[in-house]
């Protein structure tokens, strides 16, 4: 008996019956017939028609909305979709990553038994993440060894960030909105500019930092929203999940005390229910001894390069 021709399943029924399938974006090549040969096992993969791929092993490093340190046989658009909509375990929102050397070690963690067992699912599938830590990954994480930074809207399109340096003008004492992302999660208002804040924040000095952090900056007209906010006391939170009343009066008191150089606004940081659109310049890995800055394209050169990301941040 030969092999019938191969069926195309709705998407839709696809997410209901198997999460995460590679390569296939509008639906899934499968069969019926059991004398039908399966997919090749092992480190390659034999799609329909008998091509034969192999899959290159990655190392990702999960930044929001938690922290980890994964393996995975998907390449990072790809990645960042079955984090969204793929994975049984279901979430919905943004996901920062970043990918990592795989050839990177350090003792801390466990990556050659990992890597070890990266391997494609008895059906041909590529694994899809294979869990290294989850505990203080940022802070064992060299620098160096951070390649390029991906951010992802709820619909799964995926925007690439190279390094780069950081040539942004400050002007001094402006107060600005900082959102820590890892492994502290909160907004803080402070007028140091975006570098000063980073040896503020891992300073080992401070009671609210860490060794390692990696965090952005909201964009808000300071001016503006205290000229609003005097004529329209019932204006809507600028900032998700920061009452207006508080970011005003939190303002003030900075204004007010000039030895002050910064203030908590929130024990969390609400950038899952903030548009990528309103971030300023870029992310940033601080450290006391290093940084590895990240800038974002203008919305002009997103839209050109990726329109659907571009549409949907």
């Amino acid at each position: 008996m030969s092999c019938p021709q191969w069926t195309l399943i709705n998407k839709h029924h696809l997410s209901e019956k198997i999460k995460g399938f590679y390569k296939f974006n509008l639906g899934f090549l499968s069969i019926d017939n059991p004398v039908c040969p399966p997919f090749n096992g092992g480190d390659t993969n034999r799609y329909p028609g008998g091509t034969t791929m192999a899959f290159d092993n990655h190392l990702y490093m999960i930044l929001f909305p938690n922290t980890a340190l994964v393996g995975s046989q998907l390449p990072p658009p790809e990645f960042g979709k079955h984090f969204i909509s793929g994975s049984s375990k279901y979430y919905a929102g943004k996901l920062i990553f970043a990918e990592v050397d795989v050839a990177f070690r350090n003792p801390y963690f466990k990556i050659d038994e990992v890597m070890e067992d990266l391997k494609p699912h008895e059906d041909g599938r590529p694994k899809s993440t294979k869990y290294v830590a989850t505990y203080r990954v940022l802070e064992h994480v060299d620098f160096d060894a951070i390649k390029n930074l991906y951010i992802t809207t709820p619909e799964g399109y995926t925007l690439e960030l190279a390094s780069g340096p950081y040539e942004a003008h400050h002007q001094p004492g402006f107060i600005r909105i900082f959102g820590e992302i890892t492994p502290v999660s909160m907004m803080v208002l402070s007028d140091y500019n975006f570098l000063e804040f980073s040896k503020y924040i891992t300073n080992p000095e401070s009671f609210v930092g860490a060794p390692k952090m990696f965090y952005t900056q909201i964009d808000l007209d300071i001016e503006e929203f205290l000229k609003e906010i005097q004529t329209n006391p019932l204006l809507q939170p600028p900032i998700p999940d920061i009452h207006p009343a508080v970011l005003r009066d939190s303002i003030l008191e900075m204004r007010k005390f000039k030895d002050k150089h910064t203030k908590g606004l929130s024990l969390n940081n609400p950038l899952g229910k903030i548009s990528f659109r309103n971030l300023r310049h870029g992310f940033m890995f601080a450290s006391q001894d290093k940084n590895k800055f990240y800038p974002l394209p203008s919305l002009e050169e997103i839209e050109k390069t990726n329109y659907k990301f571009w549409k949907t941040m």
